[in-house]
């Protein structure tokens, strides 16, 4: 059934992203396996739209947050390695074996749990074991890999085919704690080496693109994939390769136009007041679109490729912005929120800026609550 479209579209890149993900494989080198992180409905861009992309670029390892997202992608027909890096409830554990997936484990309540699913299954099972190497989140400690290894080597049906960790401050070049934090990682891998065949990954967007070094076997791009660097503005001039694309664009469109009078309160609790006679331009985006109100007296947005400021409170469907200094701005017109117009560029960088956060957030909020839209997709060029 055909549906309305909504005010508010993403527009995904495609072809942004492959490019991206070609970078990225230069930048890793040949021997490195690149594992794109999906989960988060791809970091707001469509999980299953996403994969489909880069497995046409030759990506054969995803990783995933929950099960069920990995159990969608099998569905839609992705192939290779699917990585579920926050394991899986009791009642569920035969997903993995259904759909051929990759369990994280943290626990040896777990993995106890999967080697008597494995065994009733009569299939072995591969699984990574997550270290906390510094990030203080999950993963076994470094202490216990001894236990871990023995315990692998004792448990049927189960086979240690990966060890990983992840770090807490990748997104700073100038940081030595990645250095510091790798060589502990290594330690463990070597410890693990010993009796068991698993690779090692560590390396997040950060790792790869500012401490290359830390690659190993497999890197786990994620916000890089998507175009953006880990660290914000401040720190990809530490990258002399070709700059990554942005993949995502948010526009609106202008509803309404009205003319007030200086002295005029905008939107709830009159945060804001005209001091001049003032052209608003009314938009269909808000709260509810990921539009946060911390937004309020800090973004812009672009129309007629002029920047133009929010005014007053934004709302749960609607915002305001002055457009006294744009005269030609009629409803209808487009406006960009995140992206490009004419010579004016607005990223998710800016945004998070305004926000106090990260452009991670910002992507996830925009695309994971607007209608979105792709270009050059695969089924397009055929």
């Amino acid at each position: 059934m055909n549906l309305p479209h909504s005010h508010n579209i993403v527009t995904v890149d495609l072809a942004a992203l492959a490019a991206n993900f070609r970078l990225l494989q230069k930048r890793a080198g040949k021997n490195v396996q690149l594992m794109a992180m999906v989960k988060a409905d791809a970091y707001g861009h469509g999980m299953l739209e996403v994969a489909q992309a880069l497995a046409v670029e030759g990506c054969c390892h995803f990783a995933v947050a929950e099960l069920v997202e990995g159990v969608c992608l099998r569905q839609a027909g992705i192939k290779g390695q699917i990585l579920v890096q926050l394991g899986c409830e009791l009642s569920d554990i035969q997903f993995l074996f259904d759909y051929d997936l990759t369990p994280v484990v943290v626990s040896q309540v777990m993995l106890r749990l999967l080697s008597r699913a494995a065994v009733d299954n009569g299939l072995v099972l591969d699984v990574h074991l997550k270290v906390d190497c510094g990030m203080g989140r999950l993963g076994v400690s470094p202490h216990e890999i001894d236990e871990y290894v023995n315990l692998f080597s004792d448990l049927p049906g189960v086979r240690l085919s990966g060890v990983m960790s992840h770090f807490p401050r990748a997104d700073d070049p100038h940081s030595n704690q990645s250095r510091e934090q790798f060589q502990e990682f290594r330690t463990v891998c070597q410890q693990v080496q010993k009796d068991h065949d698993a690779i090692c990954h560590i390396a997040n967007s950060g790792g790869l693109l500012y401490f290359t070094e830390t690659c190993g076997d497999l890197a786990r791009p994620g916000i890089s994939l998507y175009g953006y660097y880990p660290g914000g503005v401040q720190a990809f001039e530490q990258v002399p390769e070709d700059r990554l694309t942005p993949a995502m664009r948010l526009e609106t469109q202008v509803v309404q136009v009205k003319a007030v009078a200086a002295g005029t309160g905008i939107s709830y609790g009159h945060t804001f007041v005209t001091s001049r006679p003032t052209r608003i331009a009314v938009l269909p985006i808000g709260y509810s679109n990921g539009y946060l109100r911390r937004l309020a007296g800090q973004a812009q947005v672009l129309i007629s490729g002029q920047r133009v400021p929010i005014v007053g409170r934004i709302c749960m469907n609607l915002c305001m912005v002055d457009i006294t200094d744009c005269p030609d701005v009629a409803i209808g017109d487009t406006v960009v929120v995140m992206g490009r117009q004419g010579d004016e560029f607005i990223s998710a960088d800016e945004i998070a800026s305004w926000m106090e956060s990260i452009s991670y957030e910002v992507l996830c909020l925009f695309g994971n609550n607007n209608e979105r839209r792709y270009l050059n997709r695969l089924d397009e060029k055929e």
